[in-house]
């Protein structure tokens, strides 16, 4: 099974590859849009501002790409922290950039509430569905975070996990084949390594 890891000039592109290849992928780091036609499923993920994300992703070509693989294919897309973020219509980092648009709804900046922004480090998320990417894992576990802006989907039958930092936010989306984690799989040691485990397995039932 060959996942296709979107290199679109930012994130931590190895350790994603490298914890996917942990539970059993075979992984292709790839700026070249058309490598998304021969992908079992597409991991997007990202470091950064939402306006910078959304303006390589634009460069690079990968819009129409991924709305092609993605809505016409039904190839299995999982958004990474800021790759989960671009999934959304706009954000508002730095100015009103639009975005991909798979999971419609906002991202803002978190309220901080009394608490330090950004939100860093290891927190509780609630999985509100366990059919997907927490599929036998417990009620709650650990992810690691990093991130100042949330998701705010206009649907909230998307969200599969929520957290609590200053604010409930939405830790997780699930929609069809469109699948986002605002928290670092990647680096959420067994958990996250679960969570990656169980896009694999939604990956191979599509074909």
């Amino acid at each position: 099974m060959e996942i296709v890891v979107v290199d679109y000039g930012m994130g931590n592109l190895r350790s994603v590859a490298n914890a996917l290849e942990a539970v059993g992928a075979t992984v292709r780091i790839s700026a070249d849009p058309s490598d998304l036609r021969r992908a079992d499923g597409i991991v997007l993920p990202g470091v950064g501002a939402f306006g910078d994300g959304m303006h390589n992703v634009r460069e690079r070509g990968f819009v129409k790409a991924l709305e092609r693989e993605v809505l016409e294919r039904k190839t299995p897309l999982l958004g990474l922290c800021l790759g989960m973020q671009l999934l959304a219509t706009r954000g508002t980092e730095h100015g009103d950039s639009a975005g991909l648009g798979l999971i419609p709804g906002t991202v803002v900046r978190m309220e901080a509430n009394g608490v330090r922004v950004p939100h860093v480090g290891w927190n509780d998320v609630r999985f509100v569905h366990t059919d997907g990417l927490y599929r036998d894992l417990d009620d709650a576990r650990d992810f690691y975070f990093v991130h100042s802006y949330v998701v705010r989907p206009d649907d909230p039958d998307v969200v599969s996990g929520i957290c609590r930092h200053g604010e409930e936010f939405v830790a997780s989306v699930e929609s069809e084949r469109v699948f986002g984690t605002q928290f670092h799989p990647e680096k959420s040691q067994s958990a996250g390594l679960a969570v990656l485990r169980n896009f694999l397995r939604i990956c191979s039932s599509t074909g």
